[in-house]
């Protein structure tokens, strides 16, 4: 990573900056305006631009949810939200994606769930939750830890649902946004709509790993740096900021 050459630092949230749908720490915020001082900062999501700004308690930063299929601006004046972009895509047939989903479950034992087999979000998003869309935290969160059983299946379930990019997503489920809509897609066209090269952007994330939602801009060559543990995100920025 060459500093000088850092114009907008884009980031993950969850496991990044924070735990799971927690707020902001005072020392992660206060680290997040000193950067905001020398850099343009942008929030790069999986979830809703406004679900990440009321978790992020409204601080002031630039927005690009839902793989792409979102984007907001921060106002100042109002101290809200403007949406620029918020597309929201047809979900196919959804008879067929139970099919889908319903055959890898009884292919790999999953057959016993409590809820719905499929969750569907307005975006045109998909959840294959595992446990079902009704399971019990603790169940959800015992489930899969390192996450290698959804990594054993992660290529059949990406041959399952070609038309969509699938990640390994919370504790116990498989997220899929429709292609072409992930990371580095909503981050290459932030870039080119502003005229500004990779080599200027710097992403700092935390789930590269194979099938997470930033393994994409971290196999592009977009400067990544990785975050093992969100609470060491101000100590593994300090240099942006020597």
């Amino acid at each position: 990573m060459d500093k000088s050459k850092i114009q907008v630092i884009a980031m993950d949230l969850d496991g990044t900056l924070t735990q799971h749908k927690q707020p902001l720490s005072p020392q992660t915020r206060a680290t997040l305006e000193a950067l905001g001082k020398r850099y343009r900062l942008l929030m790069v999501g999986a979830g809703q631009v406004q679900r990440i700004f009321n978790q992020m308690e409204h601080f002031p930063i630039d927005i690009i949810g839902n793989y792409g299929m979102q984007y907001a601006t921060y106002n100042a004046g109002t101290d809200s939200l403007d949406m620029q972009r918020d597309e929201t895509l047809h979900v196919g047939d959804r008879e067929a994606i139970e099919a889908r989903v319903t055959a890898l479950r009884e292919k790999h034992g999953y057959t016993a769930f409590s809820g719905d087999n499929v969750e569907y979000h307005p975006s045109g998003c998909l959840t294959f939750p595992i446990l079902g869309t009704k399971a019990r935290q603790e169940d959800k969160l015992a489930f899969d830890p390192d996450r290698a059983k959804r990594r054993r299946i992660y290529d059949e379930v990406c041959a399952a649902f070609p038309e969509y990019c699938v990640f390994v997503g919370g504790s116990s489920s498989f997220d899929m946004a429709p292609k072409p809509y992930n990371k580095l897609y909503a981050l290459d066209l932030y870039c080119r709509e502003r005229g500004i090269a990779h080599e200027n952007v710097l992403f700092i994330g935390d789930d590269y790993g194979t099938g997470g939602n930033d393994e994409s801009v971290y196999r592009s060559d977009i400067p990544f740096l990785c975050v093992d543990d969100y609470r060491m995100f101000p100590a593994l920025v300090q240099e942006l900021l020597d």
